[in-house]
């Protein structure tokens, strides 16, 4: 049988998070796509974005609304700018970006399969559409406890440095 109804997300609507500085809005999850994809809607603040990390269980992809990131991995660097596209293939790439802009970037992210979404929810803080909080310090304990949860979700966390050459 044909399904009936569409999923449809009003703006600024959806779980708010903020996960390590950054805002990140949970668009669609895998609840609502039986596990298919997850839909992320990300504010990264200047200096932000996530620290080298790796999956090998899903393909990541990035559409850049506005501004620009710094995409690098270990074999590329790459500037994404407004209307940029990045795909990041299933197998895990040891890979990170940053906000090295003076502005505010906004990009989508598409997990094929879904599953990052509850790893940001884990360690996500609740917070109000486009709020930024301050990044946590990263102490022995937070590290370990982050590199635990990742553990859980199948992601792996790589020293701050790593992909600095």
């Amino acid at each position: 049988m044909r399904p009936t109804n569409i999923i449809t997300i009003d703006p600024q609507a959806g779980t708010n998070l903020a996960v390590a500085g950054n805002n990140y809005r949970l668009l669609i999850t895998g609840k609502e796509t039986n596990g298919a994809f997850a839909m992320i809607d990300m504010l990264i603040p200047p200096g932000g974005g996530p620290g080298p990390h790796a999956h090998a269980g899903f393909q990541e992809s990035f559409y850049v609304i506005d501004g620009e990131i710094v995409v690098r991995s270990e074999t590329q660097t790459y500037i994404a700018k407004k209307g940029a596209f990045i795909s990041i293939s299933k197998g895990g790439a040891i890979h990170a970006f940053k906000n090295e802009s003076a502005r505010n970037a906004h990009i989508l992210c598409v997990v094929v399969a879904a599953g990052l979404e509850e790893f940001f929810k884990e360690i996500g803080t609740p917070v109000a559409f486009g709020e930024f909080l301050p990044v946590p310090e990263m102490t022995p304990q937070v590290a370990e406890q982050l590199t635990s949860i990742a553990n859980k979700y199948n992601q792996e966390i790589f020293p701050p440095d790593y992909l600095i050459k």
